[in-house]
């Protein structure tokens, strides 16, 4: 119960579906508010502990090691000022297909789940990277972007594991229907 509320008070905090707003905060901060300042970014990185307790070992753990491994590329690629086309809509779908894996329990193995998520950390890692602020150091925004983004991975599996224990694993998947359904939003307010 208290994860849940630890998750819905991440909710709130959330600015909805933009998480590219040049914070104004430099450095490790800036970091570890961008993953949070967004609800794209956040309930897909939630989406990923959720699937990742689903499947249970060893997806509970690589899932959000596959995700952070890859994020850091793209946050590298996004760093140096590569151009991307298609991110946001990238990341605004990854919310959607995450979310659908949680809703039905895709029990898939782990190795082809890291597949389907490493394009999608990718997307979210270039645009952390992109959104780099200019005086910042990078290492330490990098390592703050990391840091939420693993935080939020395991707000997901904790509450994941929490449901599975207290037998209520209908609730997850009702978490990964909320999910889905941000991420159909995310996709419509692209094109609206």
């Amino acid at each position: 119960m208290r994860t849940l509320l630890l998750l819905s008070g991440l909710l709130l905090l959330a600015v909805p579906a933009d998480a590219h707003t040049g914070l104004s905060v430099s450095g490790g901060l800036s970091g570890v508010l961008h993953p949070l300042s967004g609800l794209d970014h956040l309930v897909a990185m939630v989406a990923v502990g959720l699937w990742g307790a689903q499947l249970g070992r060893p997806g509970v753990w690589l899932l959000p090691a596959c995700f952070l491994a890859s994020m850091m590329a793209g946050g590298v690629l996004g760093m140096f000022g590569a151009s991307l086309a298609g991110t946001e809509l990238i990341i605004a779908a990854s919310a959607l297909v995450l979310g659908a894996a949680v809703t039905a329990g895709l029990r898939i193995p782990v190795a082809a789940a890291a597949l389907i998520i490493a394009p999608f950390a990718f997307f979210h890692g270039y645009a952390h990277g992109q959104e780099l602020p200019g005086a910042a150091n990078a290492w330490a925004y990098s390592v703050g972007f990391l840091v939420a983004t693993a935080l939020l991975h395991g707000v997901g599996v904790a509450t994941g594991l929490a449901l599975r224990r207290m037998h209520q694993l209908p609730a997850v998947r009702v978490l990964g229907a909320g999910i889905a359904g941000l991420g159909c939003v995310f996709l419509i307010n692209l094109y609206a």
